[in-house]
């Protein structure tokens, strides 16, 4: 098949040295059939410029994230509504006839609402079993973000768990530390987080009692006209001396009803993340885990089965932290 895109000759022709210097985003789409069964189905579009068959995705619009990019594509292409979920990781495949790397993040979002209508970049949308969609994707890397989606059930619950964001130096603050507000960066920090949040469904909003916690927070609960539930055990002094009830807490704020963001601080989050992946059986991927920055934690049946770290101000780029200096 030719293949304009240049899926076919990613491989043995690219230096994998050399970055990305195209982004993009996208997602295995996904919903329950209507039938008796509830099989898991995933949408497959049809691009008439191309004459292909792939899944959902598209370039990143200035200063835009891969996680907003994915759910844009998706709406745009396919006139659905989508939360994601697990992060499935990237392809990076060249640019016929030019000296250009693409990068294409994909997660998991399962449909929330919304119709397919023909339009300029998609001319067709069908639905096909998870069993089946594998012949009917037109390049072997959709093919292998499938089945990276398929390695766990397609619906998980998910915890958003992030790091309060900047706050200036404790020695700067003349108050008590717990009083210690955002700086500029740092409200600049949660405003970015909105988006990013809600891409993932965020619902319900809970936080460790420093104030940097709460201020972190506090414009998506507004964006949201939810109420910020207080966490004390999540903050550093009481998980320090409580860490087992601290934990145990945490677990019991995995939710398979709604989407529940954990507002925290710098001296927990890595020694409960530690914890609770050893507890699952899972292996983490190092995190620096800086201020902003967060956790999307993707449970089945209440065990960890997924941590995806996203970096500070939720980065345009995903970016996997290296370990801590």
């Amino acid at each position: 098949m030719n293949d304009p895109t240049g899926y076919e000759a990613a491989g043995p022709f690219w230096d994998p040295r050399v970055r990305a210097n195209i982004h993009a985003a996208g997602a295995v789409v996904w919903r329950r059939s209507q039938g008796k069964s509830r099989a898991i189905e995933i949408a497959v579009v049809h691009r008439p410029k191309y004459r292909d068959w792939s899944l959902p995705k598209g370039k990143l619009d200035p200063g835009e994230t891969p996680i907003m990019a994915a759910v844009r594509e998706v709406h745009e292409e396919t006139g659905l509504d989508c939360r994601l979920g697990r992060y499935l990781g990237h392809v990076t495949y060249p640019i016929p006839g030019h000296r250009r790397l693409k990068r294409v993040d994909y997660w998991a979002a399962e449909v929330t609402g919304g119709e397919f209508s023909a339009n300029s970049e998609v001319d067709v949308l069908h639905w096909h079993p998870l069993e089946r969609v594998m012949d009917e994707l037109s390049y072997p890397m959709d093919r292998q973000v499938v089945r990276t989606f398929a390695r766990l059930p397609a619906h998980t619950s998910t915890l958003l768990l992030v790091r309060h964001a900047k706050a200036g130096r404790r020695d700067a603050f003349d108050g008590p530390d717990e009083q210690r507000p955002l700086e500029r960066a740092g409200s600049a920090q949660a405003q970015a987080l909105i988006p990013n949040l809600l891409a993932f469904g965020a619902e319900e909003i809970y936080s460790a009692d420093p104030v940097r916690c709460v201020d972190t927070v506090r414009p998506l609960a507004e964006k949201l006209g939810t109420d910020i539930t207080s966490e004390p055990l999540l903050s550093e002094i009481r998980y320090a001396t409580d860490t087992d009830a601290a934990r145990e807490r945490a677990v019991s704020l995995v939710s398979d009803r709604a989407v529940r963001v954990v507002c925290s601080q710098g001296k927990v989050i890595p020694d409960l993340m530690a914890w609770w992946a050893k507890k699952d059986g899972l292996t983490l991927q190092p995190a620096r885990n800086r201020k902003g920055s967060v956790w999307v934690l993707s449970f089945v049946d209440d065990a960890l089965v997924a941590a995806d770290h996203l970096d500070r101000s939720i980065s345009t780029e995903v970016v996997k932290d290296s370990p801590p200096s």
